[in-house]
């Protein structure tokens, strides 16, 4: 499994006492699938996204990314480990408005040790396999919400991650871009064998899911569909 879960527990201050975010949730994610969550708005689906990602400790239980236990990390090494192995996929692609499509993509791997030439040609790649080659020159301003949202992808994917984190995709997507979006997932997904997990509010897409699970109250209930 290339990212687990194993009972993990969440909690945050409220007041004189603490709120339950995520109630011993155990997730498994095999390489190369996707899993999609979905549940109401406050069910603990953006804290299950946080903890992957390893933003947010846990007060039990532990997170295996691509077979390291995030629990022996220090800050500095969960940094590396988000880096280089996990992909997150915001809501809103929040690209820089100064930069066009490929800088959008070689900003995340400055880091990388990689050279400039190489970076610009992952850069060039990635933008051909998200549909968008011939956008490589566009400013956000000039881009379409879909093609933005693709730009949002393909960027997280820049420094080849092990596990992909996918934050509403669609939300601000018509019917159209949003079954557009949610296809170009799946299909890396599968190509790139990546572990992903998908958060959304959306259900008319959940067939093209390898798998669907319901979160509600912090706790991860059976799957549905």
């Amino acid at each position: 499994m290339t990212l687990t879960l194993d009972d993990v527990t969440l909690t945050y201050p409220d007041g004189d006492g603490r709120v339950v975010a995520l109630d011993a949730v155990t997730l498994d994610v095999p390489a190369g699938s996707l899993t999609a969550v979905v549940g109401p708005s406050g069910s603990g689906k953006s804290s299950l996204l946080a903890v992957a990602a390893t933003l947010v400790t846990p007060e039990r239980g532990r997170v295996v990314v691509d077979g390291a236990d995030t629990a022996s990390l220090s800050r500095a090494g969960k940094a590396a480990l988000r880096r280089e192995r996990i992909g997150i996929v915001f809501q809103q692609p929040n690209l820089l408005p100064a930069l066009t499509a490929a800088e959008q993509l070689q900003v995340m791997a400055h880091l990388s040790g990689r050279s400039a030439a190489q970076v610009r040609e992952r850069a060039v790649e990635l933008l051909d396999t998200v549909g968008l080659a011939d956008q490589a020159g566009r400013r956000p301003h000039q881009l379409s919400g879909g093609q933005r949202q693709r730009v949002n992808i393909a960027r997280a994917l820049m420094n080849e991650p092990s596990v992909l984190l996918v934050d509403e995709p669609t939300s601000a997507l018509d019917h159209e871009r949003g079954a557009g979006v949610l296809d170009l997932l799946v299909t890396l997904t599968r190509a790139r064998g990546t572990a992903t997990v998908l958060v959304t509010h959306d259900h008319t897409h959940l067939d093209r899911m390898d798998r669907t699970v319901s979160m509600a109250d912090g706790r991860l209930t059976v799957p549905v569909g």
